[in-house]
């Protein structure tokens, strides 16, 4: 079930709000409310892969009763840690790589094993992060251990964020869930928080998502001009961006309207001066959980030498390639972000002041060069359509497509470029802040919310292309 779905928005979520409002006076009642309509939210599409999500909250359940009664005892504490790590990540294996593993052992042998074609159950790769981090944190006593399953469940099952994050830290939600207090000033900023999320899903997302689609699919075919080329890989950016934080503002609202306060997961990745800057401002979530749980587990960069903290970031970044998808293109893009990583640490590029506007420039020539891998099926497509960006293919720099384009989708690549940027909070601020515009703003913006929200149901009632990128991950 899509946030960005009229059933979700006129049937699930104003069933689920009136229940839960309903039963305000029990924290218990509100709980379990909370945990059969989030299994419900995720039998929607495919009911039996609920049964994965259940073995796997099961499973995790006794790993952490186990490591917190045998803490003391430090080897057998470790075995299981290394017996639920193997659980979880053969769990992801099998689902998301094996298949991937198959053909690489088939292509690079003479052995020829039949490949199975196994479905990829929704938000495997976050459910399964979520409970690594459960057992982990109860290990390292940085959260109780929960002696009540459906406590358990309700934290690895949470539906805003269940199937395509943020990624939740138990120690970041643990008391939430057992203390926790709805406000009308919570709801109010939660219900606008997601209306902001809904927005850049389904009007600048889903926009260049045509815009991006097009462009791609004629690349298969043939070279593109450079201006058509680069137009495409633009609007990727920008789709990625709006689809990915469109889906976090949600989460981040639905989660506020039931009291809940989640981490952000996005802070205008697209301003950043440098690569190791964007991944401090891009999917936040998941780059905290690798930081915590690979990272400085491996010493970090607080190593001996330089050499250590190179093989640590290879690790984290291979990992984190790997986590996109079982792909090439997603290896790659994961080595080339580790790759420059490494040398702005090497050089301090991240430290200095100076040339703020030439290491933009590089920083994002870099993020979109990495989007078009990311982007494409294979490597073999993702060379030629960085081919075609840099005029290799002799296919000519302008054509009537590129300014058809451009002319059909203006407005939405300049609404899109101006909020990658934090105009609008600072509009926001401004206006709040002045006195002299405080009684109209507060007049205006929850008028101009539920426009916008109108707006943006006219888009979803009309049926416009409503694919969620991060849904595939």
């Amino acid at each position: 079930m899509l946030f960005s779905s009229v059933v979700f928005l006129f049937y699930f979520l104003p069933v689920v709000l009136v229940l839960y409002y309903a039963l305000r006076f029990s924290l218990i009642l509100k709980n379990i409310i909370l945990l059969i309509f989030s299994l419900f939210f995720y039998a929607w599409g495919e009911p039996w892969f609920v049964l994965i999500m259940l073995a796997s909250i099961v499973f995790n359940y006794f790993f952490a009763l186990w490591v917190d009664k045998y803490r003391q005892r430090k080897a057998a504490a470790k075995w299981i840690l290394t017996l639920m790590l193997i659980f979880n990540l053969g769990l992801l294996f099998v689902f998301k790589y094996l298949a991937f593993a198959l053909s690489i052992v088939n292509e690079n042998t003479l052995f020829h094993i039949n490949v199975p074609n196994i479905a990829l159950p929704l938000g495997i790769s976050f459910f399964t992060f979520h409970a690594i981090s459960y057992v982990i944190d109860v290990y390292r006593q940085q959260g109780k251990v929960q002696k009540n399953l459906f406590y358990v469940a309700l934290y690895i099952s949470f539906f805003p964020q269940l199937v395509a994050g943020p990624i939740l830290r138990y120690k970041t939600i643990a008391e939430q869930m057992v203390q926790r207090k709805e406000t009308w000033q919570k709801f109010s900023v939660g219900c606008c928080r997601f209306i902001t999320g809904l927005s850049k899903k389904v009007l600048l997302s889903n926009s260049m998502a045509i815009v991006a689609d097009h462009i791609f699919s004629m690349s298969s075919d043939s070279g593109l001009p450079v201006s058509l080329a680069w137009l495409g890989a633009i609007a990727y950016t920008l789709q990625i961006y709006f689809d990915f934080s469109g889906y976090s503002d949600m989460a981040i609202g639905l989660g506020l309207m039931f009291g809940f306060k989640f981490e952000e997961n996005f802070n205008y990745p697209y301003i950043s001066k440098s690569i190791s800057e964007f991944w401090r401002r891009w999917h936040i979530s998941l780059g905290t959980w690798f930081k915590e749980y690979v990272y400085f587990p491996l010493g970090g960069s607080r190593v001996a030498n330089k050499d250590k903290m190179i093989r640590n970031l290879l690790v984290v970044w291979g990992l984190t390639g790997v986590w996109h998808g079982a792909e090439w293109t997603f290896v790659i893009w994961g080595l080339i972000n580790f790759a420059f990583i490494a040398l702005e640490k090497v050089f301090n590029v991240d430290k200095t002041s100076r040339f703020r506007l030439l290491r933009h420039v590089y920083a994002m020539f870099v993020v979109v060069i990495g989007w078009v891998i990311f982007r494409s099926p294979s490597l073999v497509d993702a060379g030629n359509y960085l081919s075609s960006m840099f005029g290799l293919h002799g296919t000519g720099f302008w054509s009537d497509t590129t300014y058809m384009f451009m002319k059909e989708y203006a407005v939405f690549f300049i609404l899109g470029l101006l909020f990658s940027t934090p105009i609008a909070k600072k509009i926001n601020k401004f206006t709040v802040e002045g006195a002299r515009f405080s009684r109209v703003f507060e007049l205006v913006y929850p008028l101009g919310m539920i426009m916008i929200f109108l707006v943006c149901v006219a888009y979803l009632v009309k049926g416009t292309y409503n694919p969620f990128i991060y849904f595939n991950f």
